[in-house]
């Protein structure tokens, strides 16, 4: 009777939020490979002409700012900058402006550039209208079903949540009454000799099975962008779990030279520096001299979850504050690395297909259950009419 009730809500589940798990799960597969397909889609964006290898040839990173600024229409502000350190890639000078209650994709985002400047010579080699460009309407389709975050987030959060339910509540109906090893055999292996009814509802059992454990890493992961209470919920649980002890805040930082005028490039100038074989480096630009200027140092391009961050006072150009990963509580560690779990990035490329191959699994789940349902629907339709 149990099990019943759980098959009742198993499949009106699965078929009430079937389509948004379908369209999250696909776009996702989209996406994971982004790093390594934007390099060779677009390699005038992200590659230079002339490649350098003496970072005392960059340009000081306003003067690129502003150089980024001018290719802009009056208006669009650059907001952020990524640093790609390797001699012969571009960096990249984000501007974007969202509405938060705007409907749709186009309500939603007020502009979205990227201006794509060769940091030696200062050439502007592309400027992108995001908004449009394809893996960014992906990542928007995945994230919120391109309704805006009014709206998206909210139907692809609770979708994602109904389908951890899902998940769970199909362990349940795929667990045997009695085991043995012919039926556990028939629970874990494809028989293809079988009919196409029973082959689709052994792809739905099967697959499912298989990637139980990772869909609900890139499940529960998920949630955590569309709900950061929830992240926040996990990481100082974990903290809780792990080492209590606090280590002492860092006082003695190194003294920053202030050969330049602006301590931005002063800052960036120590950075490149003190981490000459980082990958990446990322730079939110701070609207008020108030507020520190952090500089994010990513040890790998693709992993969020190795870094250093850096605190500058804009005043004196002083370091504030250093965290990173190195030491990081577990908590932080693991919510560091929430985007690495999520598109597979922790373990490198075999991950990585891992998690393409199981969200393309998960995006199968609503189809093959929805044809189990309508095969179930025949049939009972056929016992009624042969009882008339």
């Amino acid at each position: 009777m149990i099990k019943k009730g759980i098959l009742w809500l198993h499949k009106w589940l699965g078929l009430f939020t079937g389509l948004v798990v379908f369209i999250v799960s696909l776009s996702g597969c989209f996406y994971v490979f982004y790093d390594e397909l934007k390099l060779i889609i677009y390699p005038q964006k992200y590659y230079t002409h002339e490649p350098q290898s003496d970072h005392s040839k960059l340009l000081p990173l306003t003067q690129l700012i502003d150089i980024a600024q001018k290719a802009l229409p009056e208006g669009e502000n650059i907001s952020r900058a990524d640093l790609y350190l390797s001699p012969n890639r571009t960096w990249v000078f984000r501007a974007v402006k969202t509405n938060e209650h705007g409907i749709g994709h186009h309500q939603y985002f007020t502009y979205h550039k990227r201006v794509f400047v060769n940091p030696y010579s200062g050439e502007v080699q592309v400027v992108e209208n995001s908004k449009t460009e394809f893996f960014q309407v992906i990542l928007q389709l995945h994230m919120n079903l391109l309704l805006g975050k009014k709206i998206g987030h909210w139907v692809v959060g609770i979708s994602i949540i109904i389908f951890i339910i899902t998940l769970l509540s199909g362990i349940v109906l795929w667990w045997p009454k009695k085991w043995s090893f012919k039926k556990l055999k028939r629970k874990i292996l494809f028989d293809f000799n079988v009919k196409w009814k029973r082959l689709n509802y052994d792809l739905h059992q099967i697959l499912g099975l298989y990637s139980l454990i990772f869909a609900l890493l890139i499940a529960t992961t998920g949630i955590a962008f569309t709900f950061p209470s929830f992240k926040e919920f996990y990481v100082n649980a974990f903290n809780h779990l792990g080492d209590t002890k606090k280590l002492p805040p860092q006082n003695n930082f190194d003294y920053v030279p202030q050969n330049q005028s602006k301590t931005i490039d002063n800052a960036l100038h120590y950075t490149l520096s003190k981490h000459p074989q980082a990958e990446m480096m990322s730079i939110r630009l701070r609207k008020s001299i108030a507020e520190s200027q952090d500089i994010q140092v990513r040890f790998s391009e693709e992993r969020t979850g190795e870094f250093i961050w850096y605190y500058f006072n804009q005043t004196s150009g002083q370091i504030e504050k250093l965290k990173q990963s190195q030491n990081a509580p577990i908590g932080d560690k693991i919510g560091a690395m929430n985007y690495d779990l999520h598109v597979g990035s922790y373990g490198g490329m075999l991950t990585k297909i891992l998690t393409f191959i199981v969200g393309l699994i998960c995006a199968s789940l609503p189809i093959t259950g929805t044809i189990i349902w309508i095969n179930k629907m025949k049939k009972k339709k056929k016992k009624i009419a042969k009882a008339k």
